[in-house]
Order: C-alpha cells, then sequence, then structure tokens
C-alpha cells in the first residue's frame, strides 16, 4: 500500500477506530492505497470530549487571534497544492486539474473566513437616549461536520474556517470510501498553530453518523451527501435537539433556447455534465431543449466526443457506482431513447481496473422516465424537448430538487423570465455550473437542502453562531419615554 493505514485524529493524536477495516481503493486503477479503520460510537465520545475540553480556551481567544492561525493555515494549502492535489487525484479519481481547482478553492475558502473579523464586528447603536443595545455573535460549542467522496478537500473546507474562526470546535466525519485528505488537512491545521483538541477527524460509516447525531455535546451539524441520508441526518439530529444543515441530491436543469451563443453553450454544458466526472452536486444532469435547437445538439456532441476518460475526463468512484451509472443508460434506451454519445463500458489503456464511464448524451427523454428525475451522479446528460419556454420551466418546477438551474439566451428578458421562475437556490444565466463566490453562499432548495442558512459564505456566520443581545443604561437623568 502507498499509504499508511489511516486513523482517527484525536486531540493531535493518531487513534486507530477498532473497527472494522476498510480497503482504500484508487478508482483510477482499482489498486489499494491505504486502509481505514470504521469508528464506533466510543470514538465519537471521545473525540467530543477532547473538542469540549478545548472550547472554552479556543473560544476566549480574540476572533484576531484564531484568524491568525488560518492565515497560516492558508498559505500551508498553498504551499502543498501538488502533494494535496495528488492526494485527492488518487483517492477520488478527479483529474489532476480537477483536485487543483479543488484545492485553490480551499484556499479562497480560508481565506473568506480571514475576513470574519471584518463581518462579525459587534454592532452597537443609541435606542433611545442613554440607551444603547449591542449584538454580539458567540460560538455554539462543539459541532459536527459529516463530508461526502466527492470533493475530499473542498468540502471540508466548506465548514472547517468559517465555524472554528467563529469560536467553535469541530468533529468532522469525512467519507470513508476518501478518507486521506482529511487527515492531511488535521496536519496542516496543526501546523499552523491550532491548538490540540479543536480539530478532531474520525473514520466511520453509518455507526458514526449516528452517534454524532445522537451525541448530547454536539451542538449543530453540517452534512453534505445525497437527499436519501441528509433526512436521515436532518430528523435524527433536529429530534436530539441540534442545529442542522443537511444539503443533499440534485437534479440541474439547463433550459437551451435556440437563440443561444452556440459555442457556449455547447463547450458549458459538456463541461457541466462532465467536470468531476459528472459526480458534483451542480452538475448539468438534464438539458431542457426549448424549440428548434439541434444545431445547439450537434456542438453539444461534438465538443463532448473531446472529452476522453483517463485524459480529462476522471474515473467514477467505483465499480458499483459505474454498474448504477451504465444501468440508467440501458434503461433510457430501452424505454425508447435515442443515444447520441455512448460511454458504456469505457476501458482506458494500462487503467483496465479503474473504473471509467465515458461522456454520454441522451436525446428524446420524457420526463417521466427515471433517468430525467433521479440523480445519476455521473458524466451523463439527458436531453428533454419542449416546445415552449413555460414547459421548460414546467419541467423544471416538477424536480423535487432544487440546487441549481440554468438558462442559455442571448435574450434578457428570457433569462430574468427563467431566473424568476426556476424553483432552485442557485441560478445561472449562460454558466453551467453556477456557484457562488464567496462572500456568496452555497445552498440549494426544496429536497436539496434541509434546514436554514447556506453552507459557505456570509449565510452561514448564522448557522455557526448565536446571538447576544445586551441593552445598557447607565444615565440614570436621561429623559424617559416609552422605549427606556
Amino acid at each position: 500500500m502507498k499509504y499508511k493505514p489511516v486513523k482517527n485524529f484525536i486531540g493531535d493524536e493518531l487513534i486507530d477506530g477498532g473497527g472494522e477495516k476498510l480497503d482504500v481503493c484508487s478508482p483510477l486503477d482499482g489498486s489499494v492505497i491505504s486502509k481505514v479503520s470504521l469508528s464506533a460510537a466510543e470514538a465519537v465520545d471521545k473525540a467530543v470530549h477532547t473538542a469540549k475540553e478545548a472550547f472554552p480556551a479556543w473560544s476566549n481567544t480574540t476572533i484576531k487571534e484564531r484568524v491568525q492561525v488560518f492565515f497560516r493555515y492558508k498559505q500551508l494549502l498553498e504551499e502543498n497544492m501538488d502533494e494535496l492535489s495528488k492526494l485527492v487525484q488518487e483517492e477520488n479519481g478527479k483529474t489532476y486539474d480537477e483536485s487543483k481547482a479543488e484545492v485553490l478553492k480551499s484556499a479562497e475558502l480560508t481565506e473568506f473566513a480571514c475576513s470574519m473579523p471584518q463581518l462579525i464586528s459587534n454592532e452597537i447603536l443609541e435606542v433611545s437616549k442613554g440607551v444603547e443595545c449591542r449584538e454580539e455573535h458567540h460560538p455554539l460549542g462543539v459541532v459536527a461536520s459529516i463530508t461526502p467522496f466527492n470533493f475530499p478537500n473542498m468540502v471540508p473546507n466548506w465548514t472547517i474556517p468559517n465555524a472554528l474562526v467563529l469560536g467553535n470546535t469541530m468533529i468532522l466525519k469525512p467519507s470513508e470510501i476518501v478518507p486521506l485528505s482529511a487527515n492531511r488537512i488535521a496536519e496542516l491545521l496543526k501546523e499552523a498553530g491550532l491548538p490540540k483538541g479543536v480539530f478532531n477527524v474520525v473514520h466511520g460509516a453509518q455507526e458514526a453518523v449516528e452517534a454524532i447525531c445522537d451525541h448530547p455535546e454536539i451542538q449543530a451539524i453540517s452534512f453534505v451527501g445525497s437527499t436519501r441520508v441528509a433526512k436521515i441526518v436532518y430528523q435524527r439530529g433536529c429530534s436530539n435537539l441540534k442545529r442542522v444543515m443537511a444539503l443533499g441530491s440534485a437534479k440541474n436543469h439547463l433550459i437551451v433556447l435556440p437563440d443561444a451563443n452556440i459555442e457556449m453553450t455547447a463547450s458549458n454544458v459538456a463541461a457541466s455534465m462532465t467536470g468531476c466526472a459528472g459526480q458534483r452536486c451542480m452538475a448539468a444532469s438534464a438539458m431542457v431543449a426549448v424549440g428548434s435547437v439541434d444545431h445547439i445538439i450537434e456542438k453539444l456532441c461534438e465538443e463532448a466526443r473531446k472529452i476522453i476518460p483517463g485524459k480529462n475526463l476522471g474515473a467514477i468512484i467505483s465499480k458499483k457506482a459505474k454498474e448504477r451509472i451504465e444501468n440508467y443508460i440501458t434503461e433510457a434506451e430501452k424505454d425508447g431513447a435515442k443515444i447520441l454519445v455512448d460511454g458504456r463500458n469505457y476501458k482506458v489503456e494500462g487503467k483496465e481496473n479503474g473504473f471509467y464511464v465515458g461522456p454520454t448524451i441522451i436525446d428524446y427523454v420524457r420526463p417521466e422516465m427515471r433517468i430525467a428525475r433521479e440523480e445519476v451522479f455521473g458524466p451523463v446528460l439527458s436531453i428533454i424537448r419542449t416546445k415552449d419556454l413555460d414547459e421548460a420551466i414546467e419541467i423544471e418546477n416538477s424536480s423535487n430538487y432544487g440546487n441549481a438551474a440554468a438558462v442559455f439566451t442571448q435574450n434578457g428578458g428570457y433569462a430574468k423570465y427563467v431566473a424568476e421562475r426556476a424553483s432552485a437556490g442557485m441560478i445561472g444565466v449562460n454558466i453551467g455550473v453556477p456557484v457562488p463566490r464567496e462572500p456568496f453562499s452555497f445552498g440549494g432548495w426544496n429536497d436539496s437542502k434541509f434546514g436554514v442558512c447556506d453552507i459557505t459564505g456570509k449565510s452561514s456566520i448564522g448557522f455557526w453562531t448565536k446571538l447576544k443581545k445586551t441593552t445598557i443604561k447607565w444615565n440614570p437623568e436621561s429623559k424617559v419615554n416609552w422605549m427606556s
């Protein structure tokens, strides 16, 4: 194995989880690169106890001092960019460029956290003569973050910098499929000067997640994963009186009008459907073709054929996931859809044991088909044809999910019409992956998110802190009215 067995990182110590040993396989070639020990509830309890002990000193440190750790952490992310990118590539299967973009985004997220002193400076106002009101943000205590396999470096950094800069201590439970990046993050935070116990990593599967949801000392949980599990985590965490923000699945619709710029639309849609091998909640999953757009579809297929697995297209996370994706394609074909570009049964020379699906474009998909309704999570685009824009919006609105939607047009009126009516939390105009950049926040609607606030940006401040309001009066001579 290339890497040592992965252990829990608790209070700056590496501690074996004590449970079942799971192989960590690289999707690139199917090889075993490490092993991870799955943790039981006892490991979660130990991590929580450690984080609770660290909380008083960390929360009483001024935010200006806490931020200094993350200035150094950002620098370490940049200094170790190549190593961190290769680690993501190996355990997740992304291309190197995609992996590097992920780590660069982590640095951007950290940079935003370093601006927190300016964003949460205490507000004070003389509300009546001689009477002042003050508002202060206070940390919650011990919090937890449960993250998925598809972004081993970035998604943990959606929560770590903001939550810790705001004074909380944290337990991270990464996906057991990609445990290596999480421990490397912990090492870099330690090197940056983060005090012992402020950040802890517990590796595990269902039992560890359930222990996090049930632990009485954990005040808040963020979760990113499938909607099925997001609902479970949200309900279980809330039933234990915790704050929970759970991000789930997506079915993102890209509405393409006949007047759309051919080159820009084709390249954007192709990149959106295949980026990170389609294994991201912002991927284009359904293209809603309004009217006569065959000229754009033809160019889209041309662009898709330029994307080659093993070269500029990464691997699928597992053999099971590859089989599931290909079953969706086969089922759609049997139901009458037309395969324009077929990525099934793809083998990469020299990496025959890797897990690859090539770009796949399926035309004449009907809205009632399973592939049109469910998240495929692969480099697969379904084309649904409509007569007019209202029918396209109706299809987008009918989805249970609401992460993202986009429209491709050169008509500002049409763009505004779609943006106002699409039932999604993130909207793109001539952009296939409309991810907001800091300080704007990431978060969807409907069954794509459960809970309040968003996971990044300014909106996250409300999730990771509680407000204390203080009203002060010192001057008894001040004129008294009903407000004082």
